[in-house]
């Protein structure tokens, strides 16, 4: 059955369908011998899949891996970096590293911290990052000042942002401090820097920012101790099912 080669790629275990698509567009891929392009269906019965002259298929698939890490200050959300800079792969030990199709579920940014998702389940990344998605993040973001309640409702309420309001969002003071407040912010979306630049819109920069749970998967559970920066833990069996039900919705448009 034909699907698009970008899929099958994720499905396969190899790269997240947006590396797929790097691959795809940086002429690693071919298919029967013959350079592939964007948006290609292929028959994986029939068509013989090549990436830097590697013949791949599903039987080299590797088991699924969901973790959850606690991103450490400074590292970067990718698989790899061109500036050198540490990466969330390279906090893993060397038997992830290669071979596993182990890649982040999302970012966060460098100077944030926090809960990220790991996983080679391609489909899984793809529902979890599809701009229709909308699972509920929290983050706990400390900022410059004591924002006044008609700031906090504004937030709630959403910003605009390039011309594009922002959706409501869950936003309440947890501690104010001498010269900083302290915040809890639920999105349920997840624009490049959103909360970072809203902060700083509204005349209160962040000054640290780290998430504490992606929908109910948090960095402490009462069954485990809570995760240390650069530390990982394998998903257990309700949390990827609660994933997996996140996504139902997506793939039923795709």
């Amino acid at each position: 059955m034909e699907a698009r080669l970008q899929k099958i790629i994720a499905q396969w275990g190899i790269a997240s369908r947006r590396e797929a698509e790097e691959m795809i567009q940086q002429s690693r891929v071919r298919i029967n011998g013959i350079l592939a392009h964007l948006g290609q269906k292929v028959d994986p019965q029939r068509d013989i899949i090549s990436i830097d002259g590697k013949t791949v298929s599903e039987k080299q698939r590797p088991a699924l891996i969901y973790l959850l890490l606690y991103k450490p200050l400074g590292v970067v959300s990718t698989c790899y970096d061109p500036q050198g800079r540490p990466t969330v792969i390279s906090l893993l030990p060397p038997e992830l590293q290669t071979g596993s199709g182990i890649h982040p579920v999302g970012r966060l940014d460098v100077d944030s911290t926090g809960a990220l998702i790991l996983t080679n389940d391609g489909d899984l990344t793809f529902g979890l990052t599809h701009p229709s998605h909308s699972i509920a993040k929290t983050y706990h973001v400390l900022v410059k000042g004591h924002p006044p309640g008609a700031i906090i409702k504004m937030w709630q309420q959403g910003v605009i942002l390039e011309a594009r309001k922002t959706r409501p969002a869950k936003v309440s003071v947890i501690k104010r401090f001498a010269d900083t407040s302290r915040l809890e912010i639920i999105l349920q979306e997840g624009r490049n820097r959103q909360i970072r630049r809203i902060a700083e819109k509204l005349g209160y920069p962040v000054v640290e920012l780290h998430r504490t749970a992606i929908g109910s998967i948090q960095l402490q559970t009462p069954k485990a101790p809570l995760l240390q920066p650069g530390n990982y833990r394998y998903l257990t069996k309700d949390e990827i099912v609660f994933l997996k039900d996140q996504i139902k919705s997506v793939h039923k448009k795709n």
